[in-house]
Order: C-alpha cells, then sequence, then structure tokens
C-alpha cells in the first residue's frame, strides 16, 4: 500500500527519463511499465542486443515522448534516453578530445552511420588509413572512435576512427625508433612495390627497401623477388628519427660475393656463365648472383672485326671466358673469349715465312689494293703496287675480283700490328730487270691499244709491257682528239724512240715506224726537248697524269664496268702502300 502510494505521487511529463520495467516482447514493439496508469511501447529495433536487454522483468531507461496517444498508451523511446543521458558526456568527451565506444548501424553514402548512444556519422576517409571501398564489412562491428566535431545545435556528431589507428601507430613507430639499431634483423610485411623498391611495414613503421639491397645478383624489379603481403626478415640498414625514415636491406644477410673474389676467379682462369647484358661497348656475363664479369667487343675474336657483342652474342645464352683481370674495390671483372683459341697471329711468323708462296681467295678489294684469304680469319694485303711489274693499276679490280684464285708470295708479317703483306707480281721475273735485251731504241714492235687517254695512247706489248704513243707521234697531221684516229682493241705497229729505266716507261712512235735513222735522231731530239705546260705534253708528264685524266676517254675491255662499285672496302682506306696496309682498331674500351 506505501509503495502504491509513493508511486501515485510521482508525477510524469514529456520529455521525463523514467526507469521501466520489460512487461512483454511483441514482434515489432516491446511493452514497458513505467508505473503510470497504462504501460508504454518503445518499438524493437531501439535495442541494440535483443538477446541481453530484451528480457521480462528487464530494467531500462525510457524517454516519456507522449503520456497518451490515441489508444490511451504511453509513448516511449528507449533510444532517445540513452542518447539524451549520454549527450552530455558527448559533448565532455569532445572537449577533452577523448574517445568513445559505438557499434557501426549502417552504411550510407560517403561513409557509416555509429550508434555511440545517439547516432554519429563517420565518413570514409576516416574509417581506416586508406579509405575502403567496401563498407558492409564493417556493419556491426564495434570500434573506439574519436569525436570530430559535435554540433549541439543540430545534434550532429562526426567521429573518426583513422585518427586513433593513426595515433596508435605513431607511439609505435616513436618506440621502435628508440630500440631500432642499424643491424638489426626485424620481421615485416611487404606493403607496396615500386620500380625502385618496396616499402616494408614494420608492425607501425614503414622501412624503404631499395631494389639494389634486395639481391647481390641483377634483379630489374623488386616484382621479381617480393609479393605485396609477403613477410620477410630484413636488415636496419639505416635510421633518421627526424624523417622517421629507415632503409632497409635484404642481400646484406648474406654473404657479399665479392670477399675473396680473386680466390675464386683467379687472372688466366677459365670461368662458365651466363649473358645477361649487351652493350655497343662488350657484354656482361654473370658468374653467380651479384658478381658480373665484361668482355670488351675487343676480346671477342683474334681475327674478325666484330663491331657489337651482339653480332656474336645473345641474351641468355652460357658461355666460357677467360679472366683477364680483376679491380675487387670497383667490383669489377675483365674476361675475354678470343683467350680460349690460339692467338693465330703467335704462329703466323712461322706458319708464313717472308719469300714463302701462298694461295687464297680474294675476299675483298680496296682502292689500295686487295684482301686474299689465308685462313678462317687471317687475310693478307695485296697493296696495289705488288700485282704488277708492268702495268699502271689505278684500282685492283682491273685485274682481281672477289672469289678468285690467286698466288701471292709473303713480303712481311707484322705481328704486333696483325697485318700480312703479299705480293703477286713477286712470283714472276721483272721484265724491267732486262729491259735492254728486250727493246732497243729504234726497234720495230707490233702491239694492240689498250687505253685512250686525251694526250695519247697506251699499247700493250709483249712480256706485259705497256708503250705510250703520245698524240704527236701517232700522224705527221695535227690530230685534235685521239679517238678519231685510233681504238681499242686496234692493232698498230709502232717504233720503240724512248726508254726510260728510273721510270719504268717506253715511248712509241706510229708515224715514225717509216723513219730513216737520220729522222729518228731529229724526233728524239725534239721529244728530249718538250717541257711540261708547252703545246705538246712531255712523255713524263704524260705518264704522271694518265691517272687523274684519262680514265675519261678510255676503255679497258677486260675490266668489268661495275668494279669500282665491287670495289668498296669494309675497311678504311689508305692512300699508299707506305701508310697502313689495313685498318687498325682504334676503340678504346669502354667503362663498363
Amino acid at each position: 500500500m506505501e509503495e502504491a502510494m509513493a508511486q501515485s505521487q510521482v508525477s510524469f511529463a514529456p520529455g521525463q527519463i523514467v526507469k521501466g520495467t520489460v512487461i512483454e516482447i511483441r514482434q515489432k514493439e516491446v511493452m514497458i511499465d513505467i508505473g503510470y496508469k497504462s504501460e508504454g511501447s518503445v518499438p524493437v529495433n531501439e535495442f541494440e542486443d535483443h538477446d541481453e536487454e530484451l528480457k521480462l522483468e528487464y530494467e531500462v531507461d525510457v524517454l516519456i515522448l507522449q503520456l497518451e496517444d490515441r489508444d490511451g498508451m504511453v509513448v516511449l523511446s528507449h533510444e532517445q534516453a540513452i542518447f539524451k543521458k549520454n549527450w552530455d558526456n558527448i559533448k565532455t568527451i569532445c572537449e577533452e578530445g577523448g574517445h568513445i565506444k559505438g557499434r557501426v548501424k549502417a552504411a550510407v553514402k560517403g561513409g557509416l552511420i555509429v550508434n555511440i548512444g545517439v547516432e554519429a556519422f563517420l565518413p570514409s576517409s576516416q574509417i581506416d588509413v586508406t579509405t575502403p571501398y567496401d563498407l558492409d564489412p564493417y556493419v556491426g562491428q564495434t570500434y573506439d572512435f574519436k569525436v570530430m566535431k559535435l554540433n549541439l545545435e543540430r545534434q550532429n556528431i562526426v567521429l573518426s576512427r583513422r585518427e586513433l589507428i593513426e595515433e596508435e601507430r605513431s607511439a609505435k613507430r616513436a618506440e621502435l625508433l628508440s630500440d631500432m639499431v642499424p643491424g638489426d634483423i626485424r620481421k615485416g610485411t611487404v606493403k607496396n612495390l615500386t620500380d625502385f623498391g618496396a616499402f616494408v611495414d614494420l608492425n607501425g613503421l614503414d622501412g624503404l627497401l631499395h631494389i639494389t639491397d634486395m639481391s647481390w645478383g641483377r634483379i630489374t624489379h623488386p616484382s621479381q623477388m617480393l609479393a605485396t603481403g609477403q613477410e620477410l626478415e630484413v636488415v636496419i640498414l639505416d635510421i633518421n628519427k627526424e624523417s622517421e625514415r629507415v632503409s632497409l636491406g635484404l642481400k646484406q644477410k648474406q654473404a657479399n660475393p665479392w670477399d675473396k673474389i680473386e680466390e675464386k676467379y683467379p687472372v688466366g682462369g677459365k670461368i662458365a656463365g651466363r649473358v645477361v647484358n649487351l652493350m655497343p661497348y662488350g657484354a656482361f656475363i654473370e658468374l653467380e648472383p651479384g658478381v658480373e664479369g665484361l668482355v670488351h667487343v675487343s676480346e671477342l675474336s683474334w681475327t674478325k672485326r666484330i663491331n657489337k657483342p651482339s653480332e656474336v652474342l645473345k641474351a641468355g645464352e652460357d658461355i666460357e671466358a677467360v679472366v683477364l683481370g680483376i679491380n675487387q674495390d670497383e667490383q669489377k671483372i675483365s674476361l675475354g673469349i678470343r683467350q680460349l683459341d690460339t692467338n693465330p697471329w703467335d704462329l703466323a711468323e712461322e706458319k708464313y715465312k717472308v719469300g714463302a708462296k701462298v694461295s687464297g681467295k680474294i675476299r675483298n678489294l680496296t682502292s689500295y689494293g686487295a684482301f686474299m684469304g689465308l685462313e678462317e680469319g687471317l687475310d693478307a694485303m695485296i697493296h696495289v703496287s705488288d700485282i704488277s711489274w708492268t702495268r699502271k693499276i689505278n684500282h685492283p679490280s682491273e685485274v682481281l675480283q672477289k672469289g678468285l684464285d690467286v698466288e701471292a708470295q709473303v713480303l712481311e708479317v707484322d705481328r704486333e700490328n696483325q697485318r700480312i703483306s703479299v705480293g703477286i707480281k713477286q712470283l714472276a721475273e721483272d721484265p724491267w730487270d732486262k729491259i735492254d735485251e728486250l727493246y732497243k731504241i729504234g726497234d720495230l714492235v707490233d702491239g694492240k691499244v689498250s687505253k685512250l687517254a686525251s694526250f695519247g695512247a697506251f699499247v700493250g706489248l709483249e712480256h706485259d709491257i705497256d708503250g705510250l704513243v703520245h698524240i704527236s707521234q701517232v700522224s705527221e697531221e695535227r690530230i685534235e682528239k685521239i679517238k678519231d684516229v685510233l681504238k681499242v682493241g686496234e692493232e698498230v705497229r709502232a717504233r720503240v724512240i724512248k726508254i726510260d729505266r728510273a721510270d719504268r716507261r717506253i715511248g712509241l712512235s706510229i708515224k715514225a715506224a717509216t723513219y730513216t735513222t737520220e729522222q729518228l735522231k731529229e724526233e728524239e731530239a725534239v721529244l728530249d726537248a718538250l717541257k711540261p705546260g708547252e703545246d705538246l705534253v712531255a712523255l713524263q708528264h704524260a705518264f704522271d697524269t694518265f691517272g687523274d685524266e684519262g680514265e675519261a676517254e678510255t676503255a679497258e675491255p677486260e675490266a668489268p664496268a661495275s668494279a669500282a662499285e665491287e670495289a668498296k672496302a669494309e675497311e678504311p682506306e689508305a692512300p699508299a702502300k707506305d701508310e697502313a696496309d689495313a685498318p687498325t682498331e682504334e676503340e678504346a674500351k669502354a667503362d663498363d
């Protein structure tokens, strides 16, 4: 009776928070007795955990919304009672920058709705350190949050979970940085891969593992060794506490392969390796992970002229080489492939003695001579001046062609410069040694016109000797153009009017073929008195200028029209025999 009287004295008003007892649980509402003349109802969805809160005789806080509705029932709200009860607590937490626990209620556009006693909004950017794309996995989960913004008038609350995570990570980073020293080995997880390395999470502190510190061997991208999410142990290389940057290493867990490198690969020893990179100046050979040697392009062959390594090697190929030198400080090894074979030039002086007779095919023609193959990779040079004793040869294509089998005599072997000089004419006797026996002034000779020039005609005589008929010696009458009176291949009879042993020249006269002895002496005196620059060009000058102007009006039947094209050289030109007979290798070894 006393309790009933005391309760009847309690005043009830809308907006008041009172305690009530659960008397019935329905499908959509919960019936609660607050001691008023009628029961009140609360929507069932206002109770977060039905198993714990929704029990008969369970006491809960409710807010009176309306004392009587149209059915005479009291309208109550459990959720608003909690909101009003916790509002002052939330304001205090926000002012002090404190934390509050809440349960994610639903995912909405731009973030999550969180129940912290009242509904609050958690933006997507504040859910985690990285913004998640899928928000559904967070619904129903309970987390700690930090109140970021509070609007009392609109009763708006904005939360952040990210700030708590970052504060926690910052604390962990500070702890890790204080404990960490270079040389430590730490466990971590690969967080991200870039072209230059990988970022590793060291339990709250990110460190950079540079690509050069991943392996002693050659790798082109971190993905060749690592994958995102992979767990691994790394070595602490350097720590910058101010910027919180940590440099990591993976290869440092293993011994440096360059230690005692000279013992593993002695100079002169043979090694096996794999071609890993081709450059214009050489090829890099991997001997073992982290150890590479360079084969310079000049060390690929003793005899072949190789312009770039890709002509004989390809990436990924397994090869053998010889160690030529080691620089441990700069971590460089010089290798050679040609040293696997005997240098043919070491045996050249013995094999091709001066004066010996050799044979081979013409391999190439140049403006200054021809190259004859003696053996694989070993050529000899025939200078244009060593082709004939008697003929003035302007280009070797006049008498030689590629693929022609020839014999020659060894003239010189230069092992240091890797050159062998041979001559064709040296196999025959020089007819000029006995020219006095073959021809005398006044002799009548028969021959065939071989060339025409503006100043006269060359006539081929016996013993492979050419004589020159100057234009003034063709006829008693003045001749303007030699081609008007003579043709290549025409047979003529002429008289020897001059023999010059020093310059190896014979002067002929067609018109003097019918002269008397007195006329011959008179004509010879006229020829001897001629000087260059006068109306009649001297015989000597005619010979000298033939190489410059003679080709304009002459044709050589036995020389093909394309001889000049066929004679284009692969080697650089050398204008005279006393200069370089063959191209020299000027390429400087490049720094790898």
